[in-house]
């Protein structure tokens, strides 16, 4: 049974910092991929970033890029968005993405993953 779990999310100022904690369960995590995406009220879910949980390799949307960064752990088979620098575009919901079956090129689509979690709620005042 896969679980994905996040944590972390909450309520900072704009300027502050977060770090979402992405939890994964039930599958081969160390020959995938994870990723963070999220959704903001009336609008679509849209990519974050990803990173590859065996090589490292990472991608990030442009509006997120030098802001957030994503890492993993692989003895906890946990991904993490670290988020600075919060900005009044950034809060939505943030749901952690894994089971990658497309390559890197697509990894803004929803369809190149197999699970999601829950998400977890970032709000920015």
């Amino acid at each position: 049974h896969v679980q994905l779990v996040e944590s972390g999310g909450g309520s900072v100022q704009a300027g502050g910092s977060l770090r979402l904690s992405c939890a994964a369960s039930g599958y081969t995590y160390n020959r995938n991929c994870m990723a963070w995406f999220r959704q903001a009220p009336g609008k679509e879910r849209e990519g974050v970033a990803r990173i590859a949980t065996g090589s490292g390799n990472t991608y990030y949307a442009d509006s997120v890029k030098g802001r957030f960064t994503i890492e993993r752990d692989n003895t906890k088979n946990t991904a993490y968005l670290q988020m600075n620098n919060l900005k009044p575009e950034d809060p939505a919901m943030y749901y952690c993405a894994a089971d990658c079956v497309a390559g890197p090129e697509w990894w803004l689509l929803q369809s190149s993953y197999n699970y999601w979690g829950q998400g977890t709620q970032v709000t920015v005042s």
